[in-house]
């Protein structure tokens, strides 16, 4: 065999011992089907959207919320009051 060819069947070999070790992998071995394997992965990626969501709507009403409170700093009160007006306006 020439070079070419050993170097060509080591890689193939070595492909073959990842793909054997992929399908090994308890994720396929405990899901069985395609489908199912894309169903568990659609849910995990809704469920990480929705948490990051409801999670910077937390953070974000927390941040205004503070700012809205500060009046004994003129610049920032005033700023925040505007801010504060803004989103009351938008939601009524």
């Amino acid at each position: 065999m020439s070079e070419k060819e050993e170097a060509l069947n080591e890689e193939l070999r070595l492909l073959r011992d990842e793909v054997r070790q992929i399908t090994a992998h308890r994720l396929f071995t405990s899901q069985s089907t395609v489908a199912r394997i894309v169903a568990i992965s659609l849910a995990r990626g809704l469920a990480f959207g929705l948490g990051s969501v409801i999670g910077a709507s937390f953070l974000v009403s927390l941040l205004v919320y503070s700012l809205s409170q500060i009046d004994f700093i003129p610049v920032l009160g005033d700023w925040a009051a505007r801010i504060a007006d803004q989103i009351q306006s938008e939601l009524d």
